[in-house]
């Protein structure tokens, strides 16, 4: 997953005095007052609650293997690890293989920040069958995520609305009108989970993960981070070298940039992405509906935003596809190669006046259901985000900023840059300008990256493998699409990580797969 408060997303709200309501399963402190020693009652899973997206409980694998649920007690504050403390929802499948053959846990995230590894572990566990045979598959809601002190914000017919605004002002009333909106939101947070917000950042979620370690009983923490996952790996390998296991680094964040250049690199990843899918989409026998050329298909896409802007189409009743609706569609359409069918069909349909496809697109990034309800993905996207990022971000910046995002992206570029505002009013300062991630006599790391990621462009991979220090970061290339390499199921980059996971096999730096 990408970084989903750079495309406008937001969150939900409801009773705040939940918050921090111990879910059941938890065994809480041991008698000596140590989280460390607490027991977990691992119980079949429940489905997912609201906030983590809702739906039905976890299928079992397919070798039949069960998943199970359990909460993890975690201080509230890393800075008084003795005071009140807050859930950690967890899951995993137990290793299918022979008893004497297991490793311990593999712990994933899958970015976000923001997103249900509670959820997210079993729609994709398939894919990981083979690591299963020798780990226990693990993940978490991250604290202020899902199921663990979820962040709350506005509710979801106010969410409608903030996902509808125009999110690229084109004078003084409509930036009034977006920094309104913002100031709203971002009080709606501080007001509804004002115990928490302080307590979000990345470094908080890496002392979860080393609490987590002990308490599966794993000397070492063996760990699969995706897109943000990478950051969150990142910034625990420097706080605790000594304890990194094995780990893979996939759909890499830059670590040495700040949050406007990483805005700057994702508008020119999904500019890159974009023309990717116009030329496939050209290159077929069968001819492209959306243009004959990959010019072509640019700049009907740049009409319809256009034409959008001064007069949405119907989307799913009584919503509208707004200008700001579509692009963000678009933007969750280029994630991945698999979904470009459904991009080539959203923009046939819009062209003729139906804006469903799009909009749809447009509420799996935003976290909303069919239902109408939306996760809190965007509300804990904000949380974090702007906790972690230092810098606060005025109109006049964004204005003077604005020639450099439509340079590396002219559809993409306006809407990124002004997603720099979202963090001006929030309640709790940025720790840092960018992550820590120097992390001298860690085990080595191997850091996949993909050539053609939208949403992590691919340069991240060599600045992480960098800053990680000599020794550490071990560089796999991926020659592909969409935003990661892992799921992509490419025999190559699957045998390297499997090699490494499994066997402890370090592939040879610069190994290249396509």
């Amino acid at each position: 997953m990408a970084n989903p408060s750079r495309l406008r997303a937001a969150a939900l709200t409801t009773s705040a005095v939940l918050l921090f309501a111990a879910p059941a399963g938890c065994g809480g402190r041991s008698e000596d007052g140590d989280l460390t020693h607490q027991k977990l009652d691992w119980q079949d899973c429940p489905a997912p609650s609201e906030a983590e997206g809702g739906g039905t409980a976890p299928t079992p694998l397919p070798n039949g293997t069960e998943w199970q649920c359990a909460t993890m007690k975690a201080p509230l504050d890393w800075g008084r690890p003795k005071g009140d403390t807050i859930g950690i929802a967890l899951i995993r499948a137990r290793a299918d293989g022979p008893a004497n053959r297991r490793i311990g846990s593999l712990v994933f995230n899958f970015g976000g920040p923001g997103g249900s590894g509670v959820t997210t572990l079993p729609a994709f566990g398939s894919d990981y069958t083979t690591l299963g045979t020798r780990y226990d598959l693990v993940s978490f809601d991250p604290r202020g995520v899902g199921r663990s002190a979820p962040v709350r914000c506005e509710s979801d017919a106010r969410l409608d609305e903030y996902f509808q605004q125009d999110a690229t002002p084109d004078d003084a009333a409509e930036r009034a009108e977006l920094l309104r909106r913002t100031r709203e939101f971002n009080a709606a947070c501080e007001k509804n989970s004002a115990k928490v917000l302080p307590h979000v950042r990345t470094t908080d979620a890496a002392r979860d993960m080393d609490l987590m370690r002990q308490v599966l009983g794993d000397r070492k923490l063996h760990y699969f981070g995706i897109s943000y996952g990478t950051e969150l790996g990142g910034v625990y390998a420097h706080l605790f070298p000594e304890h990194v296991g094995r780990a893979v680094f996939d759909a890499v964040v830059d670590p040495t940039q700040n949050a406007e250049q990483s805005a700057l690199g994702q508008a020119k990843g999904f500019q890159l992405a974009l023309g990717n899918f116009a030329r496939d989409c050209t290159s077929k026998t069968t001819q492209c509906p959306v243009g004959s050329t990959p010019q072509e298909v640019k700049e009907r896409i740049a009409k319809l935003l256009a034409d959008l802007e001064k007069k949405p189409i119907p989307g799913i009743s009584p919503r509208e596809l707004t200008q700001t609706a579509a692009t963000n569609g678009i933007a969750q359409s280029l994630y991945s190669k698999d979904f470009w069918e459904y991009l080539t069909e959203g923009l046939e349909e819009a062209y003729d006046g139906d804006g469903k496809i799009l909009m749809l697109l447009s509420d799996s990034m935003n976290g909303r259901g069919e239902n109408g309800e939306y996760s809190n993905l965007a509300a804990a996207n904000a949380a974090v985000n702007c906790s972690d990022d230092k810098a606060r971000y005025t109109a006049d910046d964004v204005r003077r900023a604005l020639p450099r995002f439509r340079a590396a992206s002219p559809l993409f570029g306006d809407y990124l840059a002004w997603g720099l505002v979202s963090c001006t009013d929030w309640a709790v300062p940025g720790a840092a300008a960018h992550p820590d991630v120097r992390a001298p006599g860690a085990a080595p790391i191997l850091v996949v990256g993909n050539t053609g990621d939208p949403a992590t462009p691919y340069q991240g991979a060599r600045k992480m493998v960098d800053a990680l220090g000599k020794g550490v970061g071990v560089q796999l290339t991926y020659e592909g699409q969409g935003h990661g390499a892992y799921d992509s199921k490419n025999k190559c980059v699957q045998r390297a990580v499997n090699g490494y996971l499994l066997d402890g096999k370090v592939p040879k730096a610069g190994l290249v797969c396509s």
